[in-house]
Order: C-alpha cells, then sequence, then structure tokens
C-alpha cells in the first residue's frame, strides 16, 4: 500500500510524495526498517517523536508524527529524510492507520467487545468457545490468549491488551481463514489508549464495575468513563445487518450508566434483578454450579463447569450475548457446559489430593472477595490464601486485600505479586501490617514467605482433608518481576508438581 493511500485514507496530512509503498506498521523506533511505517506516539514513559532520527538511519522511508509535536519532527522534513503523515493523535491515529493496512478486517467479521473488571477474560474465553462449539467459527484476543479456533496466536501471553496493530493484524488473519466472529477483550487501558479501535464492535458486553486501575485512570469517575467507550462506539461501528446490542449486568449498579452510553438495543442478564436472561435455582458447590436460565419465556437447565459465582454471570452473559447474536439459545447452552474454562481464571487444580486448590486471577479486594466468598460457601474446611500486591500500582489495594483475607481466610501466606521496581519488602510490610491491624497474628494466622514458589510450597503441606487452598493473583503468568530481575512461577504448574512431591512422599 502506497503512503499516499494511507494518507487519503485516514484523513492525514501529507509531506512529501507519498510514493513510499508501506510494508509494515511499527511504533516500536527499533523495529524500523525499509518499507516500515514508524508511528511516533508520545507514550506513558518514552516519546518515540525523539527517535524519528533513528529510524530513518534504520531504513524507514516514511513516518507518522503528531501535530503538537513540531519541534521535534520539523527538523526531519528540512533533513528531507523521510515522508511524513501528520496526524491530530498518533495514538488514536495508529488504530485507524493499522486499520487500513489490513483492509479494515473487522468490517468482515462479526465483533464481540467484553469490558468490566473483574470476568473478562472468562467471559471472552466461553463466548469464543460457544462461537466455534455451535459452528459459528471465532477468534479470540484476551490478556490471556490470543487464538483462532485452537491454534495460538505469536502473541500470547502478554500482561495487558496488544497495541492496534497487533489487534487489526489478528482480525485479518481471523477474517482470511473464514471465521465468522472475533471475541476482543477491551480492557481500560486497551480502551483509553486506542488499542481496540476500529474494531467495529457488534456486540459490546459488561460483566461488572467495582474500584480499579485508579493509578492509571485516576479517578473512578475517569476509569467508568473508559469502559463507557466500549458503549460509545456501538453507534459509530459499521453496519453488518446484525443489530447492535449492549448486554448488561442488571444486578450491577452501573447497568443503566452503560445502557445510556449508546443507541444500540439492551440485553439484561441477572441472578437477582428482572432482567431478559435471569438465573433461578442455582445450586453452587466446589467445581461450578447447575442452574436453571429462563429466557424469551423458555427454561433452559445447565452445568456451569466452573466455580464461582462471577462464572454463573459468565454463563449468563454468554447466553444474552448469543440471544444478541441470534444463535440457538439451546445450543448454546450445551456449548457452555462443555466449556474448559480460562487459563488461570478459577481454574481448579487436581492431583488426586483430598483437598480444593484453586488458581485465580483475583489481584483486587473486590475479586478476592468474590473467590474467597465462593469458597467459603462450598468448603467444609480451613481456607488457606496465598496472594500479594502488584507494585508500582494503587497502594490502596495492600490493605484491601489484607482486610479481606483477615475476614474470609482461615490462614494467609504474604507473597510475591510482580513488586516491578518497588521495594518487596515493602509491599509485603504493608500488607501485613493491615493484617495485623485487623486483629491478626503473624506465625497463628499468617505468614509472609517472598519467593512465590516456597510460599504455594507451603500453602499445599498445610492443607488436610476438606481445606481449600487458593493461589491468587497471578492466574495465567509464567514470570514474576523483582527489580530487574525476574523468576518463573506459573501458580498451576508450580501447584501440580508440589501436590506430586506431597502425595508421594
Amino acid at each position: 500500500m502506497r503512503l499516499s493511500e494511507l494518507a487519503r485514507l485516514t484523513g492525514a496530512r501529507l509531506i512529501g510524495d507519498g510514493e513510499v509503498e508501506v510494508t509494515a506498521i511499527e511504533q516500536d523506533s527499533r523495529l524500523a526498517r525499509p518499507g516500515a511505517l514508524f508511528v511516533a506516539v508520545a507514550g506513558l514513559t518514552v516519546d518515540g517523536h525523539a527517535y524519528l532520527a533513528r529510524t530513518v538511519e534504520s531504513g524507514a522511508q516514511a513516518v507518522a508524527v503528531q501535530e503538537d509535536r513540531e519541534a521535534l519532527w520539523r527538523p526531519l522534513i528540512e533533513g528531507g529524510g523521510a515522508d511524513v503523515l501528520v496526524l491530530p493523535d498518533t495514538r488514536r491515529g495508529l488504530a485507524q492507520i493499522a486499520a487500513a493496512f489490513h483492509g479494515y478486517p473487522a468490517k468482515r467479521l462479526n465483533v464481540i467487545g467484553v469490558t468490566g473488571t473483574d470476568g473478562k477474560t472468562s467471559l471472552c474465553h466461553l463466548l469464543a468457545h460457544v462461537l466455534n462449539a455451535t459452528g459459528h467459527g471465532a477468534g479470540l484476543i484476551s490478556t490471556v490468549e490470543c487464538r483462532i479456533g485452537d491454534e495460538l496466536l505469536p502473541d500470547t501471553g502478554r500482561f495487558t491488551t496488544p497495541e492496534s496493530p497487533a489487534v487489526q493484524a489478528m482480525l485479518a488473519q481471523m477474517a482470511d481463514v473464514g471465521c465468522e466472529w472475533a471475541v476482543v477483550e477491551a480492557t481500560s487501558h486497551g480502551l483509553t489508549l486506542h488499542r481496540v479501535d476500529e474494531c467495529e464492535y457488534d456486540i459490546a458486553v459488561l460483566t461488572n464495575l467495582t474500584r480499579d486501575h485508579i493509578d492509571f485512570h485516576g479517578t473512578d469517575e475517569d476509569y467508568r468513563a473508559a469502559k463507557a467507550r466500549l458503549f460509545q462506539m456501538l453507534d459509530e461501528a459499521a453496519d453488518k445487518g446484525l443489530p447492535k446490542t449492549a448486554v448488561l449486568n442488571a444486578d450491577d449498579p452501573s447497568a443503566a450508566f452503560f445502557g445510556a452510553q449508546t443507541n444500540a438495543r439492551v440485553l439484561t442478564y441477572a441472578t437477582d434483578a428482572e432482567a431478559d436472561i435471569r438465573a433461578t435455582g442455582i445450586d453452587a458447590d466446589a467445581r461450578g454450579a447447575d442452574l436453571t436460565a429462563e429466557a424469551e419465556g423458555r427454561r433452559l437447565d445447565l452445568r456451569v463447569p466452573r466455580p464461582g459465582a462471577f462464572n454463573v454471570n459468565s454463563a449468563l452473559a454468554a447466553l444474552a450475548a448469543a440471544l444478541a447474536a441470534g444463535l440457538d439459545l439451546e445450543a448454546a447452552a450445551r456449548a457452555i457446559e462443555t466449556w474448559p474454562g480460562a487459563p488461570g481464571r478459577m481454574e481448579v487444580i487436581d492431583e488426586g489430593q483430598p483437598f480444593t486448590t484453586l488458581v485465580d486471577f483475583a489481584h483486587a479486594p473486590a475479586s478476592l472477595r468474590a473467590v474467597l466468598e465462593h469458597l467459603r460457601a462450598t468448603v467444609r474446611g480451613r481456607i488457606i490464601a496465598v496472594f500479594g500486591c502488584i507494585g508500582e500500582r494503587d497502594r490502596e489495594r495492600r490493605p484491601g486485600m489484607a482486610a479481606v483475607a483477615a475476614e474470609l481466610a482461615d490462614y494467609s501466606i504474604i507473597t510475591d505479586d510482580n513488586p516491578y521496581t518497588e521495594d518487596r519488602d515493602a509491599i509485603i510490610t504493608d500488607i501485613a501490617d493491615a493484617m495485623r491491624a485487623a486483629g491478626k497474628r503473624e506465625g497463628h494466622d499468617f505468614a509472609v514467605v517472598p519467593d512465590r514458589r516456597e510460599a504455594i510450597a507451603q500453602a499445599l503441606a498445610m492443607a488436610v482433608d476438606e481445606d481449600a487452598v487458593l493461589l491468587a493473583g497471578k492466574g495465567h503468568e509464567r514470570t514474576v518481576h523483582v527489580g530487574d530481575t525476574s523468576y518463573e512461577c506459573h501458580d498451576p504448574t508450580v501447584a501440580r508438581a508440589a501436590l506430586r512431591s506431597i502425595l508421594a512422599g
């Protein structure tokens, strides 16, 4: 694609003849090469405009720059080193350029976007499973995995939403192989940073809304506004013949706010409130729940094969999304029953031990409470919780997590959860101090074991018949980052190895 064509499609101002042939879109200056269009993004810590000269030296013949950074890009024009696209906002423009470069792949797919505080990843995986199991080929873009059907795509194993060039490239792969649907996890970071723009959403789903990511967004209102963007984009998306639909959790107090963000039709799901899809007769156990879903005057009995109230909510949300998509509800219900779950989300680790071992990504007070309340309702023995708090983030999580564990766990082991450059001991001390403030005694009610692998082994060694061990906070992640170093720790793998050793011994 010629640069002049990209300029026309994105409304950018072109400086140069635009005859450069663009073969790749890059925002990392280290990847600049002949044929690449380097998009200079003013990031949170690094401004790509500072690397314009380097990209040209590396062979890039085209760059995209932000209008208000002219002092940084004007020398490049005066030197005549590359053609330039001038954009009002290069982060927003990056998504527009990537979509145009890949031929607007989302217009060739039906797209479901999922947002909320908790349960996004699980719901995305469940929706992709339901679509594929009912014969409607679907691709998945989530913070855990990106895949087409059962095939993992290379951009897997990250900590957050991929950048927009990767999102658009994956959507193009899905469309090219004949997928009918794409399921996209729309995190608040991804929405704010325009990573999931240009996805042409047909269905937008809300899981719930609680306090989170205040370190990034600044206020609860800004966090909520970031989530709202997904529903606003329903009104901007291409018409593909499918009614645009917002799927909302009627049990969540924010449902009315999100419904007001769009002109699309609204479908609701709930366990308590009146809703289009409503669960009754919920009978939960340590491994899942049986329930009856009422929808369109029909009653569907189904088994949710993953534990926790939020997986019940995910099942209802999936049924509501299936209704929005025009799927057969009976077929969708049967597909839910075969769902293997999302990696590291309410994942039961079973090596034949006489107690429950559960891995979950719960890394904020509300999500930790939800998991512990589930265990408290379904487990007869003690609950042993292993958790920490991520560094460089909202410090209020630490006393919040400690208060929840003090209330609902019988014993806690405080450990690493990606301290990053923050002092790991200071993080752990903050949590331990909050445990003491809640009346808990170190050595009696909780222990401090910084190395996460050792903490997991110690918790599992303590457990006896009918107890439950919760490994919270890391879920699918495979590495713990401590300062400038890291160590491998995939909670499910570490737990399985420790359980085998205990059972063998």
